[in-house]
């Protein structure tokens, strides 16, 4: 089993997170945070990974710090349980249709990290959460992860439905990526490593 745990103590958060490739889709998680919670029980769900995590973040600033450093806390958790990266897929994509928005998502466990974020609205409030945290929050996973991700909308302006069609797509191309692949013995590229 592909498994990862990541311990992150600052002055402005306390994580644990734990992280199953391999998994069922279960989730265990309570960031203090109603609507991150609910996007990151969707990844679960939709990747079939297992995952949980408890944080305490500096809320009464913001959520800023805590989105963030889960962001974190996750790249560098799916780095870890990704180990030598030797027979992975390596690619994914997904097109993830939420009523009337279609958000297209495309991920490579390429060891470079690369974020294209293309929505059409990238600040604006979904209850009290501030939009634009969606995008620092992959920024996060990116660059503590090294992989390429590309989250670009099709179509929509709903921004519940934006924010969880990205959610459920970029856990569908990333459950993909991370597969194993039964005809692969080695890392997929010709560089030999990635």
């Amino acid at each position: 089993m592909r498994k990862a745990s990541i311990t992150r103590n600052t002055k402005e958060t306390q994580i644990t997170l734990k992280i199953n490739l391999d998994g069922k889709g279960k989730s265990k998680i309570d960031t203090g945070v109603p609507f991150i919670d609910h996007m990151l029980n969707l990844f679960t769900c939709h990747g079939y990974f297992d995952l949980e995590i408890k944080a305490k973040g500096d809320l009464n600033v913001d959520c800023h710090h805590t989105v963030e450093d889960i962001g974190i806390c996750l790249g560098k958790a799916l780095s870890l349980a990704l180990k030598d990266k030797k027979k992975i897929t390596r690619y994914g994509m997904a097109v993830i249709p939420m009523d009337e928005t279609l958000v297209l998502v495309s991920v490579d466990i390429s060891g470079r990290s690369y974020l294209g974020y293309k929505l059409p609205h990238k600040k604006g409030k979904i209850g009290n959460f501030d939009l634009e945290m969606i995008e620092e929050f992959y920024r996060s996973v990116v660059n503590n992860s090294e992989i390429t991700l590309h989250i670009q909308a099709l179509a929509g302006n709903n921004l519940h439905h934006l924010a969880e069609a990205t959610f459920k797509a970029f856990a569908r191309a990333l459950s993909q990526a991370v597969s194993i692949n039964p005809r692969s013995k080695n890392i997929p590229s010709t560089k030999g490593i990635l």
